[in-house]
């Protein structure tokens, strides 16, 4: 599926997030159906001294399996993309202040909302980083 300007916006909401150092994680959730691919995390991870992004896709198939990619910072909305529409219908960022929520609707038109932060806390492999930099 090609990118769109919401898409854009919102990826560029996390970024700026993980740049200000208040990104928790990234969740993509609410498949349409019964995929085996049920939800995919995003957390920092740093690998030798440069910040990436640690992409796990949580597969039931026969059990739980883990699929775990690191990906540059500037490849995440290409990683992800194709994976909004088929199957995850929400894709959820979770920061120190503000849960940011880009829900896809019936008609596949995608809408962002924030709310109260769940987090109090951003991730920990960036807060590190940060720390160390």
């Amino acid at each position: 599926m090609i990118s769109n300007p919401t898409y854009t916006e919102f990826f560029n909401i996390v970024k700026a997030s993980i740049q200000d150092g208040t990104f928790a994680k990234l969740t993509l959730t609410k498949t349409i159906g019964r995929p085996e691919l049920q939800n995919i995390y995003v957390r920092t991870a740093v690998e030798n001294g440069v910040l990436k992004l640690s992409i796990i896709h949580k597969i039931y198939k026969e059990g739980l399996q883990e699929i775990e990619k690191i990906v540059e910072l500037d490849a995440m909305e290409t990683e992800l993309v194709p994976y909004i529409n088929n199957p995850f219908m929400w894709v959820l960022l979770f920061t120190t202040e503000a849960d940011i929520t880009m829900k896809l609707n019936k008609k596949r038109i995608p809408n962002i909302t924030e709310q109260p932060p769940t987090f109090k806390h951003p991730d920990a492999v960036l807060e590190e980083f940060r720390s160390d930099n």
